[in-house]
């Protein structure tokens, strides 16, 4: 499987507060080929939307892919892992280089910004991740 297509979403309920991840990962033809849906205990939404990349880049090595497309609705995020905007929040940081330091075992990454209607899946199993923990 060299291309993923992924949407990603993480949650928090009272930022900062019971957390959780989502993402939803797809074949060139569409079709749903993996997902994951992860409780990761107390974070902001900031921290779980970086760690739900970091899970769904750690998932794609396992798949086997090298060119990734990631799509989010945290147009923060999407800034900043493009390097738009600098990562300011000292919390942030050592997130943004893992997802740097992961990154290098791919070909091509884009990441794209997405508004919340588009990202349903990933925001599904965020959200059944938040109500599990």
């Amino acid at each position: 499987m060299n291309k993923l297509i992924i949407y990603t979403d993480g949650g928090s309920r009272g930022n900062p507060g019971p957390a959780g991840i989502g993402a939803a990962f797809y074949n060139e033809k569409k079709e749903k080929v993996a997902e994951v849906s992860q409780f990761i205990g107390v974070a902001t939404n900031n921290q779980a939307e970086y760690k739900a990349v970091i899970a769904a880049l750690q998932k794609a090595a396992q798949l086997g892919a090298t060119n990734l497309e990631f799509y989010l609705d945290s147009e923060l995020v999407v800034k900043q892992l493009n390097r738009e905007y600098r990562v300011k929040d000292k919390d942030l940081a050592p997130l943004f280089l893992q997802i740097y330091n992961l990154s290098l075992s791919f070909q091509r990454i884009t990441y794209a910004h997405i508004y919340r209607e588009q990202n349903k899946e990933a925001d599904r199993l965020a959200n059944e991740a938040m109500d599990r923990g």
